[in-house]
């Protein structure tokens, strides 16, 4: 096992990153460093266009802002993989398309978008100097992507062939995706009381990596982005203060939660933790 670290590294299968695209990246760090208190720097190698900016609080790494030749924005989800050249070839040969030449984001990591057969988009991300999100699950930070799907039987058998995953269904009817070992990982590595604070979780919850949520047919399948927050309505009040639209709010059996549009259309999700009180 892995001596503990602060460093957080996601093995292969994990989510691990998220960034937005955004056709104006100023106004949009405007905005999230408003609404999650994100402080930003520019980390653009100097021979790549485009100024992209590492988000982060308390010094540590939680997500990107990039710039985008499109008109509407959007927010990406990444996987950790260890050869991104033979995943994007799985995934052409398990029918999902790649989008784009993988190629080496600078010192960074190397990377290639990749979309499944409902074209729900992915970028596969083999780190180098930058690993991922360094601090998740924290008020303000990344907490879980979700796929969004019309087919599940369909994404099932994709992301299970492409990925390893492995298939759970939590009580509540939540549908969760696992990579073996991964509460391990995180127990010898940056989270040793994981075991611990999950005491009374569903079994196997320490390996989630993601969720699917079926979607009706007029819906676009998509990865959803979720943060965690304190204060579910703060927030929304605070994001339709600075111009975004609140799409929905609902309750689940374990938290509250609402669904975002940001000023330039990026669209994501905030969530509360609030579990039974017999948890």
């Amino acid at each position: 096992m892995s001596a503990p670290t602060d460093v957080r590294v996601y093995p292969a299968g994990v989510p691990c990153w998220v960034d937005s695209a955004q056709p104006d990246p100023e106004a949009a760090g405007a905005f999230y460093g408003e609404l999650f208190g994100w402080s930003f720097s520019d980390v653009s190698p100097p021979e790549l266009p485009g100024a992209y900016h590492i988000a982060t609080v308390d010094g540590r790494d939680v997500a990107g802002v990039a710039p985008s030749s499109q008109t509407t924005a959007v927010w990406r989800t990444y996987i950790a993989v260890d050869d991104v050249d033979a995943v994007a070839a799985s995934v052409a040969a398990h029918g999902g398309r790649v989008l784009t030449d993988v190629a080496d984001a600078g010192a960074a990591g190397r990377v290639a978008a990749c979309a499944d057969q409902e074209r729900a988009a992915f970028w596969l991300w083999r780190a180098r100097a930058r690993p991922g999100a360094q601090l998740v699950n924290a008020p303000a930070t990344w907490n879980f992507s979700h796929l969004c799907t019309r087919d599940l039987p369909t994404a099932r058998a994709f992301y299970e062939a492409v990925f390893h995953w492995e298939w759970s269904e939590m009580p509540g009817g939540t549908r969760m995706w696992r990579v073996p070992g991964y509460g391990d990982h995180l127990a010898a590595t940056v989270d040793p009381d994981i075991r611990v604070r999950q005491a009374n979780a569903p079994e196997g919850f320490a390996d989630v990596i993601g969720g699917a949520e079926l979607i009706s047919d007029d819906a676009l399948p998509r990865w959803k982005v979720v943060f965690s927050v304190a204060d579910r309505d703060g927030v929304t009040a605070t994001a339709s203060r600075l111009g975004a639209a609140v799409v929905a709010e609902r309750a689940t059996m374990w938290t509250r939660e609402a669904d975002l549009r940001d000023p330039q259309g990026a669209e994501l999700t905030v969530s509360q933790f609030a579990p039974p009180d017999d948890f």
